[in-house]
C-alpha cells in the first residue's frame, strides 16, 4: 500500500493542527481551527487564518467545504 505524505508547518504555535472527528474510517475529511475570533456576517465572505502552512504534493488538492448550509 502507498502512502502520501502532506507536510504542515504551524506558522503560529497556537495553531491546531487538522485532524478527524470520529476517525479516518468515518470522516471524509479532517476538521480545521481557526487561530484567530472571527464573526461571519451573512452574505459577507471573509478570510480566517488556520495559522498552517500545507505542502501538497503534485497531483493532490486540499479543499476547505462548508459546514453550515449559510456558509459559501
Amino acid at each position: 500500500m502507498n502512502s502520501t505524505r502532506i507536510k504542515i508547518k504551524r506558522l503560529v504555535a497556537e495553531a491546531t493542527l487538522p485532524r478527524y472527528a470520529h476517525g479516518a474510517n468515518e470522516d471524509a475529511g479532517m476538521d480545521l481551527c481557526s487561530v484567530e475570533d472571527a464573526v461571519l456576517e451573512p452574505g459577507t465572505p471573509r478570510m480566517v487564518s488556520t495559522g498552517l502552512a500545507l505542502e501538497i504534493p503534485p497531483g493532490f488538492e486540499a479543499q476547505i467545504r462548508p459546514r453550515s448550509g449559510l456558509a459559501l
